[in-house]
């Protein structure tokens, strides 16, 4: 039995949605963390609602934020139950999205799966084993579990962009490289990008580019609003 998600929405800022985002926040956070980001992206999305579900399990970590699935290292689950989780969650996640883009409108192939760290890994476990093709996966400061599985298993093959801190302490930037090959090896064109003096965060130029990425994935065309 899947778990309900609940989480935040800003609709367009044209008052008429033609395409959409999904934040899928990191570990600890919720779906509050990543709505911050609709404001300066509408500009340049005008027609695009934003959406932000929570993550379905209260945090071992962060008595006030939500997890995915469990992380051994901070909880002291095993690797097996953090793999488990995320399957589990994914499931999750996968009933909401067919649920919102019904609600919205908004198809498939008109939204984009925008992660965050633990949010990245959703969103690169979710996208390629939906039938449906989504415009784009963003993935900010995240890694590929799995990418074994992900050669048996890959479906579809959305664009992805990936972005990663030069000094993140938390991931690693080497994931970014890592998911990167893994990735264009089974035929994804995946377009990196590190955010110099960064950390574990989204940097401004980061978000600039992930903006311009989300814009002509979507076929956003026309001046900023």
């Amino acid at each position: 039995m899947t778990r309900e998600l609940n989480g935040m929405r800003q609709g367009a800022a044209s008052g008429k949605a033609t395409s959409m985002v999904i934040f899928l926040h990191g570990y600890g956070a919720d779906g509050d963390d990543l709505m911050g980001l609709a404001k300066p992206l509408a500009p340049y999305m005008p027609d695009t609602v934003f959406v932000s579900p929570d993550g379905p399990e209260e945090c071992a970590g962060n008595e006030a934020g939500r997890q995915w699935f469990s992380v051994p290292w901070i909880d002291n689950s095993s690797e097996e139950d953090a793999v488990a989780g995320m399957k589990v969650a994914v499931e999750d996640l996968n009933v909401y999205i067919d649920k919102i883009v019904k609600e919205e409108g908004v198809s498939i192939e008109k939204t984009v799966l925008f992660g965050f760290s633990q949010g990245t890994m959703m969103a690169l476990q979710l996208a390629p084993r939906r039938e449906e093709v989504f415009a784009a996966v963003v993935g900010f400061a995240g890694s590929l579990m799995l990418p074994d599985d992900l050669r048996e298993e890959v479906i579809s093959h959305p664009p992805v962009m990936l972005l990663h801190g030069e000094d993140d302490d938390v991931i690693p930037p080497e994931a970014l490289n890592k998911a990167e090959f893994a990735l264009n090896t089974l035929g994804f064109e995946v377009y990196p990008y590190i955010m110099q003096k960064t950390g574990h965060g989204i940097a401004s130029d980061g978000l600039s580019v992930a903006a311009g990425f989300m814009r002509e994935k979507l076929g956003i065309e026309g001046e900023l609003q």
